[in-house]
Formats: C-alpha cells, sequence, structure tokens
C-alpha cells in the first residue's frame, strides 16, 4: 500500500524546488549587471526556502568578491556545496547547511544537491554575462580612445613642426644678444628669463613628438640595466630636493631588450619625476626591474596620494593633468604610453598600499 503522507510529502518537495527555480530565473532575468549582491540575496533566501527543513537551515553564496547569506550561518555545521563557474573557471560556490548536533549529511534530499546544482550553473551564466558585456564595453573605449589619439597624434605633429623654426629663432637670437648687452645685468636677467621659457617650449614640442610618434627611433638590442640606473642617478637632486629615499632593485647586471635607449630613459625620468611630485616630503619610492621568462616587468611605487577613481581612465590622455596649472602640460604619461606601446609593451597602474600608486610596465623579450 502507497504512503500517501510520503507521496504528499515528496510532491510539495519538487513544487517548492520548482518553485524556487523559477523565482531565480526570474531574479536572473531582472537582475543590474552593474549591482548582483541584490539578486543573490534574492536567490539564497528562495533557495532557503526550497530545502526540506527550511526554518534551520542557511545558505551560503560566494562569487568573486560577493558573499550573501539567508539564515544564520554557524560552526559546526553538515553541509552540500556546489562550485560556481564561470567560463570553466571556479568563481565562487553556493553552500546549503545545518547544525550538526540537529542533522546529518543524511538529512538532504538528492533531488537538493541537484538544484544547487542547477543554481550554481544559473549564477554562473548570470557572471559570464556580466563579464561580456564589461568586455564589450573595455573594447569600444579602447577603439574611441585609438581613434581620437589618431587624430590628435596627427594634429599635434603638425604642431611641433609648426613651433620648432620659431622655438629655434628666439633660443638663437637671444643668445646672440645676451652677447651684445653682457655688461648690462638687467637685460641679461631678461634674456634668460626668455632662453628658459623657450627652452621649456621647446620641451614640450619634444614631447608632442613622442606623442605623434615623430622621432624616429633607434632600436637596437641593448643591456637596459646601466640605461635605468643611470637615469635614476641623474634624478638624485630631484630626491634630495624633497628628502626621498628611493630603492632601485635590478633583478640582473645584464637585462637585454630591443629598445630605443633614448626613449627608455625618458619613460624612467616622467614616471619617477612623477612619483617624486605626487610623493610627501620624506617619503619613498621603490623602482622594480625583473628579467622574467617571457618579459621584461619595470615597477616603479610611491607614496603619494595615489589616482582617483574619476582619473584613472584619463591619465594617459594627452594634455589630462592632475597638478595645478603651469605645473603640467598633460604630455608625460601620454609620452610613455606612446612609448612603450611603440615598443610592443603595456603599461598598467593600481593602487598602491596604504596609499600610493604603482606603475607597472611589461616589455616583451627579444
Amino acid at each position: 500500500m502507497v504512503n500517501i503522507n510520503s507521496t504528499e510529502k515528496k510532491l510539495k518537495e519538487r513544487i517548492k524546488e520548482l518553485t524556487c527555480l523559477y523565482e531565480v530565473s526570474s531574479y536572473i532575468s531582472n537582475s543590474s549587471l552593474n549591482n548582483l549582491k541584490p539578486t543573490l540575496l534574492a536567490i539564497a533566501s528562495s533557495l532557503k526556502k526550497a530545502i526540506q527543513y527550511s526554518n534551520d537551515a542557511y545558505v551560503s553564496i560566494s562569487v568573486e568578491n560577493m558573499k550573501v547569506t539567508a539564515g544564520n550561518v554557524q560552526e559546526n555545521t553538515v553541509y552540500i556545496i556546489s562550485a560556481i563557474k564561470g567560463f570553466n573557471e571556479l568563481i565562487g560556490s553556493i553552500k546549503v547547511g545545518y547544525l550538526k548536533k540537529d542533522y546529518t549529511s543524511n538529512s538532504f534530499l538528492k533531488e537538493e544537491e541537484l538544484l544547487l546544482s542547477k543554481i550554481a550553473l544559473e549564477i554562473g551564466g548570470l557572471f559570464e554575462r556580466k563579464k561580456i558585456l564589461e568586455n564589450e564595453a573595455l573594447s569600444k573605449r579602447q577603439v574611441e580612445r585609438a581613434d581620437r589619439l589618431t587624430i590628435l597624434g596627427e594634429i599635434t605633429a603638425g604642431i611641433a613642426h609648426e613651433l620648432n623654426t620659431p622655438l629655434a629663432n628666439i633660443l638663437g637670437y637671444s643668445e646672440l644678444l645676451k652677447e651684445q648687452f653682457k655688461d648690462n645685468p638687467n637685460i641679461t636677467s631678461d634674456l634668460n628669463k626668455i632662453i628658459n621659457s623657450a627652452v621649456f617650449s621647446s620641451e614640450v614640442v619634444k614631447k608632442l613628438m613622442f606623442f605623434s610618434c615623430d622621432m624616429p627611433q633607434q632600436m637596437e638590442l641593448s643591456n637596459i640595466t646601466p640605461i635605468i640606473s643611470n637615469a635614476i642617478s641623474l634624478l638624485k637632486p630631484n630626491f634630495l630636493k624633497k628628502s626621498i629615499q628611493y630603492h632601485l632593485s635590478i633583478s640582473k647586471e645584464s637585462i637585454l631588450l630591443r629598445v630605443d635607449s633614448i626613449q627608455l630613459t625618458q619613460v624612467i625620468f616622467n614616471l619617477v619625476i612623477n612619483a617624486i611630485y605626487f610623493s610627501p616630503e620624506k617619503g619613498q619610492i621603490w623602482i622594480q626591474v625583473k628579467d622574467e621568462k617571457n618579459k621584461i616587468v619595470i615597477k616603479i611605487k610611491d607614496q603619494g596620494s595615489g589616482i582617483k577613481k574619476s582619473d584613472a581612465d584619463a591619465i594617459f590622455t594627452p594634455f589630462y593633468t592632475t597638478k595645478p596649472l603651469g605645473e603640467g602640460s598633460g604630455l608625460g604619461l601620454s609620452v610613455v604610453h606612446g612609448i612603450v606601446k611603440s615598443h610592443k609593451g603595456t603599461i598598467n597602474h593600481k593602487a598602491n598600499s596604504p596609499k600610493g600608486t604603482i606603475f607597472t610596465i611589461h616589455f616583451p623579450k627579444p
């Protein structure tokens, strides 16, 4: 004779599980990919209701950097768990448990284990969709940025050529006038100001030409250890001015790289001078060079104010600067980015701990 109560009980459990799957599917369909925590909370709550002894159960979902729970999570529990995967990689887990003093591993139904697996699959699909859309958005921004930089590169190349000749004339005639008025200190002082301003403008033009890739590269297989060491040595007065300690660490005496040595020096100069500018008095700066299997890695770490989130995507954009008016042309980091890219390398930045910034450059080995 069939146990009617047992059959009804099983039927009720199946209805709870089907209801849960329907709700989970609905939550995922209507979720905001910008904020998935509410969706995960709703899924956890729905799953808890679907478990046989729901009043005593807890549910925990951990995915990437998010964790949500339903019910009281305690120690000394028995539980079932299912892996959450995205693109066949483990990205989290979903767990259902009871207190060990009241339940055993036999308290879970086979159908509950299957339910857990299905929900884990749904959550994995949700995070895959999120990742795909993020990558599409990133690719779109990169294409738009590349288009803007191409146009800007053509414009700046033209500007640089137009400015070179008048700047050379200003410098040349100013030097001649200095010779004529060398006995007049007032005029000589004014001419020195003109010369200094012209030299500063000439450096800006040089940066424009670097940015627009209008400076011919002298690519040679070189040992970059002395190139970087000499560049740091030349900056010693800058370190002393703010009583900043620097730590230069180079993994090998000879690190070979196909590089334009002048442009590599420019990269080190710009990044380290930036680090010095934003570092506090008596701060510390680390310059690390590592020869790895397939690449050369250069890291520059400081203890400065760091890069705001609102500035993070724009710091390599030409003429964008966070320095006060008159203290920066906004070309330093764009020049660095252009040089690194022309050497088939990459550059990125992240926050240092507890404060500051880390710039990391990867150059492929020849």
